[in-house]
């Protein structure tokens, strides 16, 4: 009996431990206190991050796009996810969100309620972001329109369909270390930001292991395509074979130096970054030279 009443209390201490160390880890107000958003420069953020790409309705074009009233499917090994409404509708979109708010879904995957944000939403990248930036993001975003259509619910598979395992998921994979670390020249330095941070090309360009996190060892090495449809290559250096100026022009024009054309999600990637200014894209470029080549 005196064993059982031990174990009992281990098991009590250690779910206590495990909910400790799993629950929502949100920011306080001082994260944001004191910080004021330029429309002008989260204009820029919201390109970067690649907002519109994911959030846009399906098959929107053009100005369109601003509505952000989701609806896009995603499918991955765990089941398919579905863009929700990010738009200014105060009920439907996150038009009544504060500035606190939005720093705690896209840098801690953390709910105005307290819940956890499936991984979907990279903000195992976005964590990497400047306050100031994420002040600018919400400004921006303040003046795009409003849209009332419902989100639609993702279609996970259980156990996936649980969000309590996703403090784990962050226990072992949200972190702000940056993946190509030590100082590099200022340049790099910007083109890691927006690599690491806004862009998270490594989203999409780095394999996953079995539980959904970047294997960083082979980071930008490819990865299979989560619709099942090719494979997302590998853009290291000496696999991708680019100057600098190829790089420059693939991001600001789609055409790569032999001529083809930027095709898929890439295509909307391509019309993101063709709008920040052309250092920026230098920047990125520099930065993909400087990682380490995946064989």
């Amino acid at each position: 009996m005196r064993v059982m009443r031990w174990l009992i209390v281990l098991g009590v201490i250690g779910a206590g431990a495990f909910w400790v160390l799993t629950r929502p880890n949100p920011l306080t107000e001082d994260a944001v206190a004191g910080l004021t958003g330029n429309t002008e420069k989260g204009e820029l953020v919201f390109w970067a991050a690649g907002c519109v790409s994911c959030h846009m309705a399906p098959g929107a074009k053009d100005d369109a796009r601003l509505g952000l009233s989701g609806g896009q499917r995603f499918p991955s090994d765990f089941g398919t996810f579905i863009a929700p409404n990010i738009s200014q509708d105060p009920e439907q979109g996150i038009g009544a969100w504060t500035l606190l708010d939005l720093a705690n879904a896209i840098t801690r995957g953390v709910s105005p309620e307290g819940e956890h944000y499936y991984p979907a939403l990279p903000y195992a990248s976005y964590a990497k972001m400047e306050m100031q930036d994420v002040a600018d993001l919400y400004a921006f975003m303040k003046t795009l329109p409003a849209d009332a259509t419902p989100s639609q619910p993702h279609e996970l598979r259980f156990p996936f369909s649980r969000r309590e395992a996703i403090g784990v998921w962050k226990l072992l994979f949200l972190t702000n270390d940056w993946i190509l670390p030590g100082n590099l020249p200022p340049t790099a330095a910007r083109g890691r930001y927006i690599a690491e941070a806004m862009a998270h090309c490594g989203e999409c360009h780095t394999p996953r292991n079995l539980l959904g996190g970047l294997d960083t060892a082979r980071w930008l090495g490819g990865a299979p395509n989560p619709s099942g449809e090719g494979r997302i290559p590998n853009i290291t250096p000496t696999r991708l074979g680019w100057t600098a100026g190829d790089i420059v022009q693939y991001l600001t024009t789609g055409f790569t130096p032999d001529f083809d054309v930027v095709g898929g999600q890439m295509a909307h990637v391509v019309d993101n970054l063709a709008r920040l200014p052309e250092t920026d894209r230098l920047a990125l470029a520099e930065y993909i030279l400087a990682v380490p080549s995946v064989e």
